[in-house]
């Protein structure tokens, strides 16, 4: 009766802690997994102040809500760090592919219809291919940030804007039968 009568502040403090030890990547890698733990440790701390404004005060479930939490939190960990380096392989692959949308529009750029009123056209894909190019840094500025969502979403919108000059550039080819 006296060992659940003692406020469990030593549980909710470690129960703190590992929640605070996953949150800056739990937010980006495992959202819904953290608000569970964070939610849990909600609970566990409204039980624990529940308890203390009784006269008879049992903290025994409290105890094992933050034991709980605890551990959720801490297995967390290895879900977030399985989900960080998927999110860098994704990242290294969007790089790649963006590089090679970037290299075969170049291509296409080289080969493409000359003629009367292109000469503008041309430079403007060109002008779009080098500012993919400069971009090319940005996402390995990301990626040496670990920020591989950021990283992601950058080489996405290049390898898109690249196929779309290839693109464009195929349908002028096939306008005057040079595919």
């Amino acid at each position: 009766f006296t060992s659940c009568a003692k406020k469990p502040t030593m549980e909710m403090d470690e129960a703190k802690a590992a929640v605070e030890a996953v949150t800056k990547e739990g937010e980006v890698y495992a959202k819904d997994e953290l608000k569970a733990v964070s939610d849990a440790l909600t609970a566990a701390t409204d039980e624990v102040n529940a308890k203390s404004k009784k006269l008879f005060k049992g903290y025994g479930k409290a105890k094992e809500m933050l034991a709980k939490v605890k551990t959720d939190a801490e297995a967390l960990k290895p879900v977030i760090a399985q989900r960080k380096e998927e999110a860098k392989n994704n990242a290294i692959a969007g790089q790649a592919k963006a590089k090679a949308a970037i290299e075969e529009a170049k291509a296409l750029v080289a080969k493409a219809p000359r003629g009367k009123g292109t000469r503008a056209d041309i430079e403007a894909f060109k002008a779009d291919l080098k500012a993919c190019d400069d971009s090319l840094a940005e996402v390995q500025q990301a990626i040496d940030a670990e920020n591989y969502l950021g990283a992601i979403e950058k080489a996405t919108a290049i390898t898109d804007k690249a196929t779309g000059v290839s693109d464009q550039i195929k349908k002028a080819m096939g306008k005057v039968g040079r595919v």
